[in-house]
């Protein structure tokens, strides 16, 4: 079952269950996928790799979010961001563990033969997409450099 069947399932699931929070955030979810999709395209045609991404992008919105609410002194605004945090979370694949996530980087370092911080692009581009979704930009870029300097 592809992420976009098992994400219309849920709604589905929800609406029947009247969980009204959960419906809610699946359908941002899919409205946010379907504008993720190449023009033309509807959600339901969305591949996971757009999936996983998209699901990525709306959790660093929800933390930023959580960030910001709890900086206003907003507790109730910033729970239920990090309720809807949690229940995306729950799509991503499991991710990498700092082990593999190195030798992923290592492997991809060897391959592109980089030497330097200049060559991090083609590093980059490799570890993505070899990652699989199961590791955030972020994490693979740090030990990018890490492993660059």
């Amino acid at each position: 079952m592809s992420l976009m069947e098992q994400i219309n399932s849920d709604m589905k699931d929800a609406l029947r269950g009247k969980r009204s929070g959960e419906l809610n955030t699946l359908r941002m979810l899919k409205s946010a996928i379907g504008y993720a999709s190449e023009q033309g395209a509807s959600a339901a045609d969305a591949s996971d790799d757009t999936v996983i991404t998209t699901i990525r992008k709306e959790i660093k919105k929800r933390d930023d979010a959580i960030e910001g609410f709890t900086k206003a002194g907003r507790q109730e605004q910033a729970a239920q961001e990090a309720e809807e945090k949690t229940f995306l979370e729950k799509y991503l694949p499991e991710p990498l563990s700092a082990e593999e996530i190195e030798s992923l980087v290592q492997s991809a370092i060897e391959e592109t033969g980089a030497t330097s911080k200049k060559e991090m692009g083609a590093v980059m581009k490799l570890v993505t997409s070899r990652s699989e979704g199961r590791a955030d930009g972020r994490s693979l870029s740090q030990a990018v450099q890490k492993m660059l300097s």
